[in-house]
C-alpha cells in the first residue's frame, strides 16, 4: 500500500544524534501497538486486545509508516500482513519491548519490600568487621533483602549517590552538602601507629606535636582520613612530611611495620605485629562516621528499612 507524500518532512536516516533522539521519541509510544497488529494481523482484533479504539490504532500505524517512510503492512481487506520491511522492523521491536519488560521487572524486584535490593557503600576500614556485623543483624528481620556492596573512599561514594549508583553510604567525615542528607552515627578514635622498634614505641600516650619531625605514611588526597590527618597535624602545629601514600589502611600499617613511617589510623580489626598503637591525647584525634543519602530521592521499601536500621544504631555502630 502506497501512502501519499506528507507535507511534513520524514525523519532523516542520517546518524545525527538529534535526528535519532527525535526518532526515538516519535516511535517509542507506537511500538507496542505495532507489535500487537503484527501479531494478530488484524487491526480490529488488535484494538480489542489492547483496549484502544480501532480508529486510533489505524491512525497510529499509518503515522508510524509515514514517519519511517516505508510500508510495514500490506492491507488485505480487514486483515494485514507484514511487508519485508515490517518483518525486519518487528524483530527489533520485539527485542526492544522484551528489554523494556526485563528492565521493568528488575526495578519492580529491586523495590520489593521482602526481596528488594539496597546499593550500599562504605569505607574500606569498615569492610572487615563493621559492615558484615550490620548486615548480619539487619537480615535477622529481613532475610531476603539483597545488597549491592561498594567499598570506596568518601568522595567517590558521594559521587555514587549523586549518580544514582548508591542508595546509602557510610562515610567519614560526615558530609555537609545541600544536595545530601547526612546523619552522624558514631565516632572512632584514631591512634598514632609507630614501628615496634621506634623511639616512641614504649609510650602509651602521646601528643601529636611530638611526632612533628616524623615521616608519615597516609592515604591519598581525596580520602576522608587523609583530610583528617592533615587537619589534626595542622592543629598540632606542623605539616606532615609524607613519604608514602596509599589507598587502604592496612597497607599503611604494613608500611609502618616495615619502618617506613608513622600513621594516624583507626584501630585494626586484628592486632598487627611489628607496630605499636599510641593514644593521641592532643589534639583530640577521632573521626565521625555517618550515613548519607541523596536529598529528595524517594526510598524503595528495602532502602527505607535499612536506613531506619542504620539510624537506630546511632552510638553503637562500631564493634
Amino acid at each position: 500500500m502506497a501512502h501519499q507524500q506528507s507535507s511534513q518532512a520524514r525523519l532523516s536516516p542520517s546518524g545525527d544524534t538529534e535526528d535519532m533522539t527525535r526518532m526515538s521519541r516519535l516511535l517509542a509510544p507506537r511500538l507496542a501497538h505495532f507489535a500487537g497488529v503484527a501479531r494478530t494481523e488484524h487491526v480490529t482484533r488488535a484494538a480489542q486486545e489492547m483496549n484502544v479504539p480501532q480508529s486510533t490504532l489505524s491512525r497510529a500505524m499509518a503515522r508510524l509508516e509515514q514517519d519511517l517512510g516505508v510500508d510495514l503492512f500490506a492491507r488485505h481487506g480487514r486483515t494485514v500482513s507484514l511487508t519485508p520491511a515490517g518483518r525486519t522492523f518487528l524483530a527489533s521491536v520485539e527485542r526492544a519491548l522484551a528489554e523494556i519488560e526485563r528492565a521493568a521487572e528488575e526495578v519492580r524486584a529491586d523495590a520489593d519490600p521482602a526481596t528488594g535490593k539496597v546499593a550500599f557503600g562504605f569505607l574500606h576500614t569498615m569492610g572487615a568487621e563493621t559492615v558484615p556485623g550490620l548486615l548480619h543483624a539487619f537480615r535477622a528481620d529481613h532475610p531476603r533483602v539483597r545488597f549491592s556492596l561498594v567499598q570506596n573512599y568518601g568522595e567517590a561514594m558521594l559521587e555514587g549517590l549523586r549518580a544514582g549508583e548508591l542508595d546509602l553510604c557510610l562515610t567519614s567525615p560526615v558530609p555537609d552538602a545541600p544536595d545530601l542528607v547526612a546523619r552522624r552515627l558514631d565516632e572512632q578514635k584514631l591512634r598514632l601507629v609507630v614501628p615496634a622498634d621506634h623511639r616512641l614505641a614504649d609510650r602509651r600516650r602521646i601528643r601529636l606535636a611530638e611526632a612533628a619531625e616524623e615521616t608519615f605514611v597516609t592515604l591519598e588526597p581525596g580520602y576522608g582520613l587523609r583530610r583528617i590527618t592533615d587537619d589534626l597535624c595542622r592543629e598540632a602545629g606542623f605539616k606532615p612530611r609524607v613519604a608514602f601514600e596509599g589507598e587502604e589502611a592496612e597497607t599503611l600499617r604494613g608500611l609502618v611495620a616495615a619502618g617506613l613511617g608513622v600513621a594516624l589510623l583507626p584501630p585494626p580489626t586484628v592486632p598487627r605485629p611489628g607496630v605499636v598503637e599510641l593514644t593521641v591525647t592532643a589534639p583530640r584525634a577521632a573521626r565521625e562516621i555517618g550515613v548519607a543519602w541523596l536529598a529528595d530521592r524517594p526510598d524503595t521499601p528495602p532502602v527505607a528499612a535499612f536506613k531506619k536500621f542504620l539510624l537506630s544504631r546511632r552510638g553503637s555502630l562500631l564493634p
